[in-house]
């Protein structure tokens, strides 16, 4: 465990805030394009629970100053961030006549650094009011007002008129105010109503909680209400673009793109791509339409490697260009393939291990809102840091500055859409919102390379017509990876039985997901090692995780074990991705890597670095499966120095090791012989027969290994069922159904044993060489 530091580079989140680097963009239009409320003064936000290195460094005005939209960049915006005057009244009331609040906008009213800090139930409603001028250069542009996301039901108004309404909480908007404008100083005003849980909208994790740290809340947090994403303004030509939609296509080394625009129909577009300053492609053609960009000899995005290109739009009329904007992309491609047989997502063509963790993306002094831009990467640069190559972004979406910084630093994003309240069936309205909002939110981030696989459902939360959204989403982007329902194994979900890989969530596992002959096996839950750091503790005694470790180093050690039992068994089995639950802590769930805070790394990062380097190397360089002689008699050699003459046999019904030579008793060298057979469980594995108790076999029961008569039950045979993994100087036989765990010898007694656990048997000292076993010519014949 360790506190945030880089030998030699002082504190991580200060290297992290130094390194913003591209489309940090802050236009000097920011200043004076409004005064603070009236009270502005003297707010101040409130008491954090939890203080991240980034809670006292928010300005307490224009906080989140960065360009907010990175793949539709333009010079001239102004950013509205900052002190609002703010009120709460009932759900149907009308307009307030007096707001008397002040709230720091992004952060929404129940964050500690909105300076309101309240909870906020599906009987209020949120009041937003301030003051903006349009600077005078604008003038002869439309302007438009924009919202990053605000949660849930949200309405405009600019001078006293409305301008708009929007339903959902993870899409962007925006508004031409430019009729409502009256030169001078204007007003806008907005409302928000958020029901949370109680209404049917979209809500993945949120719940309508206390505010303050409290005992129970399970997987589930405090509710984010209200704007949570930068709000802003921008001139544009009265016919400008409003998005690219750009996907790279490998095959012919070309990025197609569709300049949408408004006001545009029938305009030409031109994209030019570059590289350094240096145009490598440029084409032109209508707006709507695919213009395919040649990108010759294209530098491929990956992990290892993720290079951005710049990218151009340019409208034109006639000749004359009416508005540029400016983008970046990556050249990469992903699919499912077949590799040595087995059906696997590939990256750029090749098959890569997925690795990554579940992100929740929730913070103790913002709620669903980063501090800052630097905290917001941060979690990402975690990430790399402890070799992961892939992040779940889990039942929320982040602000397009996430995807930018996922795309910069090179991590592959499985996104999911934030899931409607579990236990109900959605009614035909709330699924009409929900599939709306789920393409607006795959029109948002569709051109961000780092984005791999959509994930449409989890654990049947709000679940229905699976398999029909499956397909849609897949027609609406088919650039990419669809996962119909991400744990179809668990808590009553139905499996649509289609998309791209079939998902299942095993705690602590890994399990064993097995592909099929149209999906590629995914783990797209595992994990949940608790391990509570005093200090850094939401509700102090209050944390819970799936299965609590002792110390750090018995985190490290189960940690460490899990993601090899991946490598040297799943993998090969057939496993092609798998999600650690989770990055951070987040409130009482103690299963974090880092702690909610983010002040204290509870694992070794050079060693599970390592494990994950480890892994992903051998998905690039794969040993050939392990295979034994089914149908023969053999008898297994323990390969631990000092104990080489020793052999596996069992003893009233239990099983031991003991020495066998040529002078061995008959009875010894039959008890030491097995006959190979396939798994009585799973036919990819093996079950060894007792030679001398034909149709009794070696299984595990409360750990210990002994001999018994197969009962016919489903439990017997996958007790009693072994997976062969590769060995030094010999095999080892992990349990089908309890992966990861293997057969052990230890002061003679045989043991099903887990590294990193803590049983006594489970002692991590020989532990590999104790697990391995050499297959002989059998001693019985």
């Amino acid at each position: 465990m360790s506190r945030l530091r880089v030998p030699g580079h002082g504190p991580w989140w200060r290297r992290v805030i130094a390194g913003t680097g591209l489309l940090a963009l802050v236009s000097t239009a920011l200043v004076g394009v409004g005064a603070a409320p009236a009270g502005a003064a003297s707010w101040t936000p409130k008491p954090s629970p939890m203080t991240t290195p980034w809670t006292g460094q928010v300005p307490v005005d224009k906080p989140l100053p960065e360009y907010p939209r990175p793949q539709l960049t333009r010079p001239d915006w102004a950013n509205l961030n900052g002190i609002w005057d703010f009120a709460v009244t009932g759900r149907d009331a009308g307009q307030p006549s007096s707001f008397t609040d002040q709230i720091r906008v992004p952060f929404v009213a129940e964050s500690a650094l909105s300076g309101i800090q309240r909870k906020i139930t599906e009987n209020d409603k949120l009041w937003y009011k301030r003051t903006f001028t349009v600077p005078s250069n604008w003038n002869g542009r439309r302007v438009e007002l924009n919202f990053g996301a605000s949660d849930w039901q949200t309405t405009v108004w600019v001078n006293g008129t409305q301008v708009g309404a929007h339903k959902g909480g993870y899409d962007s908007f925006a508004y031409d105010i430019t009729p409502q404008l009256n030169g001078g100083t204007n007003t806008v005003v907005v409302s928000v109503y958020d029901p949370t849980q109680t209404g049917g909208q979209a809500v993945g994790k949120q719940r309508i909680n206390d505010v303050q740290p409290h005992n129970g809340g399970g997987i589930f947090y405090t509710a984010a209400s209200g704007i949570w994403q930068t709000v802003w303004l921008e001139p544009v030509a009265a016919a400008h673009i409003t998005r690219l939609d750009m996907t790279p296509n490998l095959g012919n080394s070309t990025l197609r793109v569709k300049v949408q625009g408004a006001s545009a129909a029938g305009r030409s577009a031109r994209v030019t791509v570059s590289s350094g300053g240096n145009v490598v492609g440029t084409a032109t053609g209508t707006v709507g339409s695919e213009i395919s960009v040649p990108v010759p000899n294209p530098h491929l995005w990956s992990p290892d490697d993720p290079f951005l290109y710049d990218v151009k739009a340019e409208l034109l009329d006639g000749s004359a260009v009416t508005d540029s904007a400016g983008s970046y992309a990556g050249m990469r491609s992903i699919a499912v393939a077949k590799v040595d047989n087995i059906l696997r997502p590939v990256l750029n063509g090749k098959f890569v291990f997925q690795t990554g963790t579940l992100d929740q993306g929730y913070w103790p002094d913002g709620i669903y809102t980063a501090p800052t831009d630097a905290a917001l990467k941060s979690d990402l640069q975690a990430h790399k840091d402890l070799g992961f190559n892939m992040v779940r972004k889990h039942i929320k979406v982040e602000p397009q500055r996430w995807f930018y910084w996922a795309d910069k630093l090179g991590l592959l994003v499985w996104q999911d859409m934030p899931a409607m309240d579990t236990g109900k069936s959605p009614d035909t309205a709330a699924r009409a919102q929900w599939e709306a909002e789920y393409h607006a939110v795959i029109d948002q981030h569709r051109s961000s390379p780092s984005l791999v696989m959509w994930v449409d459902q989890n654990e049947g939360w709000g679940q229905y017509d699976q398999a029909r959204i499956a397909n849609e989403v897949k027609a609406y982007d088919p650039s990419r990876l669809v996962d119909n329902m991400s744990g179809v194994n668990c808590c009553g979900s139905v499996d649509g039985g289609n998309g791209d890989v079939a998902d299942n969530h095993v705690y602590v596992g890994p399990g064993n997901t097995a592909p099929t002959s149209t999906r590629a096996a995914v783990l797209g839950e595992f994990g949940g090692l608790g391990y509570k750091v005093p200090g850094h503790e939401w509700y102090p005694g209050g944390g819970f995780s799936f299965e609590d470790q002792a110390s750090t180093s018995a985190l490290n050690n189960r940690f460490v074990g899990l993601l090899d039992s991946i490598r040297v068994g799943q993998l090969p089995a057939g496993l092609s991705a798998s999600v650690y639950t989770e990055i951070t802590d987040v409130e009482n769930e103690a299963n974090g890597l880092l702690t909610y805070d983010r002040q204290v790394v509870k694992v070794d990062a050079a060693r599970v670095k390592a494990a994950n380097q480890a892994l992903i190397n051998a998905s690039r360089n794969p040993a050939p499966p392990v295979t034994l002689p089914t149908g023969q008699y053999k008898s297994l050699r323990v390969t631990t120095p000092g104990y080489t003459d020793k052999y596996l046999r069992h003893q009233d019904a239990l099983a031991f090791t003991a020495v066998v030579d040529g002078g061995s008793s008959a009875v010894l060298k039959g008890d030491a012989t097995w006959k190979i057979v396939t798994g009585l469980g799973n036919s990819n594995c093996y079950s060894l027969e007792s030679r001398n108790y034909p149709g009794e076999f070696l299984r595990h029961r409360d750990f210990r290994v002994r001999r018994d008569a197969n009962d016919g039950s489903a439990l017997f045979k996958a007790d009693a069922t072994w997976c062969a993994v590769a060995g030094t100087g010999g095999v080892r036989l992990s349990s089908a159904n309890l992966p990861g765990s293997y057969l052990r010898h230890i002061d003679s007694e045989v043991w099903l044993a887990t590294p990193g656990g803590g049983h006594a048997w489970d002692n991590p000292a020989t532990f590999t060489e104790d697990t391995t076993w050499a297959v002989e010519a059998p001693w019985a014949p």
